[in-house]
């Protein structure tokens, strides 16, 4: 990571594999995430809240006590901490994840 802007449509072009996050900022104890997501990711849990970016396409959050939520380009939604959640997209779409950086993807 350096201090020079970041073309988000460059990252989205680069990234082609799905579920393979690349961190794009990090800002004082938080890292913003870029992931390809294509099909289901598997169910887990965080100790802190994870936000969602929906940046291109469509995908939804499952979550196994609140409620599915379907986000489109443009929309954010925060999981809270202790929900069992995952990512489904029915086809290729790109999400920014802002999270703690020592957050582990497959969850704790």
């Amino acid at each position: 990571m350096s201090d020079a802007p970041i073309s988000i449509p460059s990252c989205v072009a680069a990234l082609t594999e799905a579920w393979q996050p690349q961190d794009l900022a990090r800002v004082d104890e938080t890292v913003v995430r870029l992931a390809r997501l294509d099909g289901a990711f598997s169910w887990h849990t965080h100790a802190q809240d994870e936000a969602f970016l929906c940046w291109q396409g469509a995908f939804r959050i499952e979550q196994r006590s609140a409620g599915d939520v379907s986000l489109a380009a443009g929309d954010l939604y925060v999981v809270r901490a202790g929900i069992e959640h995952r990512p489904v997209a029915d086809a290729p779409a790109y999400a920014l994840i802002i999270e703690c950086a020592e957050t582990r993807q497959y969850g704790d």
